[in-house]
């Protein structure tokens, strides 16, 4: 149960992620490969599965393989389970990922303190939450005091640090991946 390696795999986001790291537009990848942009985009969007030989096409160009799209997919599963660990008995610091795989969103918890001299910047929103304790988090040059259940949202550039002000705290993050491109709505002329 939740063992992702017996679920099909998501090929689309692989190939829209290569595509983007290439810098390369949907009519030259159907250009390079033979293939429609619709279907392309389908690929891309999951809405259509390839078939070998069509993935082949696309990996072509793509400039890669098969077997390296397939292995960059991502597990087709709508449920996924991540199981609590044992917590660590010297209380260290540390971070636990909550979301396997490469998805949209990616969320962590932090427990114990954390490197509040790091400063973070995340192309992307987030969204901070304390589970447990109380943190302190200093963004656009403001210190902001957050306790158990509050939350405090950053748009995505916004250079922040934060700290741990009470022992055993948890922050939860939650945030829109890096590989996703979410830029702000432009105005329509």
């Amino acid at each position: 149960m939740g063992d992702h390696k017996d679920q099909p795999l998501r090929v689309g986001a692989a190939v829209r992620r290569r595509r983007r790291g290439l810098e390369l537009t949907l009519a030259v990848v159907a250009e390079r490969s033979g293939l429609s942009v619709p279907f392309l985009s389908q690929i891309e969007n999951d809405r259509a599965r390839p078939s070998r030989t069509s993935l082949e096409k696309v990996a072509d160009a793509l400039r890669t393989t098969a077997v390296e799209l397939l292995a960059a997919a991502d597990p087709a599963r709508s449920v996924d389970v991540v199981r609590a660990e044992d917590p660590d008995p010297g209380h260290a610091p540390r971070v636990r990922s909550l979301v396997r795989g490469h998805h949209q969103m990616h969320a962590s918890e932090f427990t114990g303190d954390h490197d509040a001299g790091r400063e973070l910047l995340s192309r992307n929103d987030q969204l901070m939450f304390v589970t447990e304790g109380a943190v302190e988090i200093e963004a656009e040059g403001r210190a902001y005091r957050l306790g158990r259940g509050d939350t405090l949202y950053l748009t995505g550039g916004v250079r922040h640090r934060w700290r741990a002000t009470v022992p055993d705290s948890r922050l939860l993050v939650v945030a829109v991946s890096e590989h996703i491109e979410a830029v702000p709505d432009r105005p329509q002329a």
